[in-house]
């Protein structure tokens, strides 16, 4: 204990040096150059609006456990029969006996914050995750309400306690409790005795979840949608409601598979977050169902990813705080790589409130923060971010997804070829795990590997050849069916990696030294020897990104004016753990519009593009991941900014 004690005061009067943990490790933060400018002429949507805020709680009246939605309640509520659905197991005595009830009579109960104002105004409900049940979460999200209800939102901190602890395949029912909710939400609204009497605008509804409340609301979001409880087809679904957008922070994905599928969900808005130091949910499987996320109905939806450096699982909420594990996991835990608690929470504030306002009320100023995080460098805090995004208008030429042949796209008759690459290979995309990578780690996405050394063995050490390339080449109709104009953009995700191929073999013929195929595959001990200091300890990448129309005429732009090409960011998020994969390979959006090619050669034919190019020439070696290549060939738009 003494060593333990004298170990702690190491660490706090050495900060990122020695002590029983070793030294702190963490990435460069390069955010004073990402994040130098701010782009986004539009208020700040973390700063509270116009409306007073006002509080009350609805619940049973009869809780056990919890006074407010006991003795301070000012709208009363039914409970609901949710036996079918929750399993207690062995715990169902202890559990009934402290909460006072069992799962057929499991209440209703929320805190609400509510603008002050004639509405209706949109509903968003928030759910907690698992936690220790007698440490209540759902007070967590204050914070969000204050902010979201001087907005013009009614939102909703969900209590689902009494489903937390260490019961499993529950997720279901905290799903089905949020559309449980709504029908009480749907009551308040028709009731000329209630508060809320016309208040509530039901046809703008959002769902937010947390952990596995993350979870939770992709799975309400499909239940809505359904007739039947899909394990149980004696329970009758009949909700219907107005759910326009999701958010996810830091979810599970997989907690509960309806008829032993992973759940799909269509034509609603998605938000999902994850932070790197996440010491619970380890890796960000919410980008499953980002990937799963489907646009059909021909509306303006999309869907968006921010991956924040140093974030953890519990700042999120200010009742979970930085002990992910529970309150041993400063024994477990690198505590000291968080970034501030309040800083985390703005991050949440920015992008929820933006969110909202675009796709509950139709307002488009704050798209380009989702396509683009830089515009917003000047709001948010100074760590790193990988962002994504997708909306309803793009159209793939090139997801990676269809088939086992490497030269074939996704637009028919799009063809793929590889130019003097080391690499060249399609492969699923892998979350980090706490143990060694397994089948189960994966993304559920495939993607393409590119690698390339330009330098030719045996040569002098300067000697670089022709650029190595990989070309997606398109139908000839493809640019004028599809309407591509200045206002049209190509989209694209991509991740450098930390791998680099070996030098190329020397052409066989010194007048082609630039051969149509793949020469051979990736080697770390080549990568390793071929590695120049310099180049080591470099973080970023870059290369060009060219297109070119049918009588050949061609406009390139480096990759690196569209966002960071980073490599991925290093973390350690537990003191001691020597199978820990110390990075997520998460990709980046990039989005080019097409007049800036264009503005390169304004002789480029945009109706006539037969060709989107990766040309690997601004840097010697390395490798790339790359994965759903296509073109946006309309602004998305909600409708009211653009009227």
């Amino acid at each position: 204990m003494v060593g333990l004690r004298k170990c702690t005061v190491v660490v706090a009067l050495l900060g990122a040096s020695s002590g029983c943990s070793g030294a702190l490790k963490l990435a460069p933060n390069d955010a004073d150059v990402v994040l130098s400018q701010q782009l986004l002429d539009a208020p700040n949507p973390a700063r509270p609006g116009a409306f007073s805020v006002g509080k009350l709680y609805y619940g049973s009246g009869t809780d056990k456990r919890r006074p407010e939605f006991r003795d301070s309640v000012t709208i009363t509520t039914e409970t609901v029969d949710a036996s079918k659905l929750v399993d207690l197991g062995q715990q169902a005595k202890s559990r009934n006996s402290y909460w006072g009830f069992t799962p057929k009579e499991f209440p209703i109960n929320g805190r609400v914050w509510y603008p002050e104002g004639d509405g209706p105004f949109p509903l968003v409900l928030i759910v907690h995750g698992n936690h220790n049940m007698r440490d209540f979460s759902d007070p967590g999200y204050g914070y969000l309400g204050e902010l979201l209800g001087s907005r013009g939102f009614i939102l909703t901190s969900v209590d689902e306690n009494f489903v937390n602890g260490g019961i499993r395949q529950e997720n279901d029912a905290r799903g089905w409790l949020l559309l449980k909710h709504l029908e009480a939400w749907r009551g308040f609204n028709s009731d000329e005795d209630n508060p809320f009497f016309g208040k509530v605008d039901l046809d703008r509804i959002a769902l937010m979840g947390h952990s596995r409340g993350g979870e939770a609301v992709g799975h309400a979001a499909a239940f809505n949608t359904l007739e039947r409880y899909p394990d149980d087809a004696s329970v009758e679904f009949d909700f219907n409601f107005g759910i326009r957008s999701i958010v996810a922070i830091a979810p599970v994905d997989g907690q509960y598979l309806p008829t032993g599928r992973r759940v799909p969900v269509e034509n609603v808005n998605y938000l999902v977050f994850h932070g790197s130091h996440d010491g619970d949910v380890s890796s960000f499987q919410g980008l499953r169902l980002y990937h799963r996320v489907q646009f059909t109905d021909g509306k303006p939806h999309f869907k968006a990813a921010v991956y924040v450096y140093r974030a953890n699982h519990g700042q999120w909420n200010t009742v979970w705080g930085n002990k992910d594990n529970g309150a041993r996991s400063g024994r477990i835990l690198d505590l000291r790589a968080l970034m501030d608690p309040e800083d985390q929470r703005e991050v949440t504030r920015l992008y929820i409130s933006a969110f909202l306002e675009t796709t509950l009320k139709d307002q488009d100023e704050y798209l380009p923060m989702f396509r683009d995080h830089r515009v917003i460098g000047g709001w948010l805090p100074k760590t790193m971010y990988v962002t994504r995004f997708e909306g309803s208008e793009f159209r793939p030429v090139a997801t990676f997804e269809e088939d086992i042949d490497v030269t074939s796209g996704t637009a028919k008759g799009t063809t793929l070829h590889g130019d003097s690459l080391g690499t060249w290979r399609e492969a699923k995309l892998m979350l980090r795990s706490r143990n060694r990578p397994t089948t189960s780690n994966s993304q559920e996405n495939q993607a393409v590997w590119l690698g390339w050394n330009n330098r030719v063995a045996g040569a002098e050490p300067d000697s670089l050849g022709e650029p190595a390339s990989y070309a997606i080449r398109l139908p000839r109709t493809l640019a004028s069916e599809w309407n591509l104009d200045e206002n049209s953009t190509l989209d694209f995700l991509l991740a450098p990696t930390k791998a680099k191929p070996g030098p190329r073999r020397p052409a066989r013929d010194s007048s082609d030294n630039r051969a149509d195929s793949s020469q051979g595959r990736e080697s770390d001990e080549a990568s390793r020897n071929d590695r120049d200091e310099d180049e080591e300890e470099k973080p970023r990448i870059d290369l060009s990104v060219e297109v070119e129309d049918a009588a050949g005429q061609v406009a390139r732009v480096p990759l690196s004016r569209y966002g960071p090409v980073r490599k991925p960011l290093e973390m350690r998020v537990r003191r001691r753990q020597p199978y820990e994969q110390n990075y997520d390979l998460v990709l980046q959006s990039y989005s080019i519009r097409l007049l800036d090619f264009v503005s390169r050669n304004p002789q480029l034919n945009l109706e006539t593009i037969r060709a989107v190019r990766f040309l690997f020439d601004l840097e010697p070696a390395g490798t790339v991941v790359v994965d759903d290549v296509g073109f946006s060939p309309r602004p998305l738009s909600f409708g009211v900014s653009n009227q």
